[in-house]
């Protein structure tokens, strides 16, 4: 990807945070250690590199969530637009499957 251009999408994306000496992005925040492994999951899923910071140590004790700002989803520089798209699709239901499907078939959400 070209500097210039991650560079434009960071400055309208200022919630996209860039790790210090590295070249990691975090692309969420979860309070809730699992539901920061289901987006990794998915983004896996989607052929994207991610892992998590701060999940073990909030699994430990929940009540140390505030004080670390959640646990961090990482992506590289490379794919930090995709990232945030995945997420985004996530997060309006774009992969949920219909609950009413009957037994043993799985369709996705109208």
């Amino acid at each position: 990807m070209h500097t210039l251009a991650l560079n434009d999408w960071l400055a309208a994306h200022p919630e996209v945070e860039r790790i210090p000496e590295r070249d990691l992005y975090v692309v969420a925040r979860y309070m809730v250690p699992m539901d920061a492994t289901l987006a990794q999951g998915c983004l896996e899923a989607s052929g994207i590199p991610a892992m998590l910071a701060d999940a073990h140590l909030m699994q430990t004790d929940l009540l140390l969530a505030p004080a670390l700002g959640g646990v961090r989803l990482l992506v590289d520089a490379e794919h930090v637009q995709q990232a945030y798209a995945v997420l985004e699709a996530l997060a309006r239901g774009d992969f949920a499957l219909d609950e009413h499907a009957p037994d043993g078939e799985w369709h996705k959400a109208e």
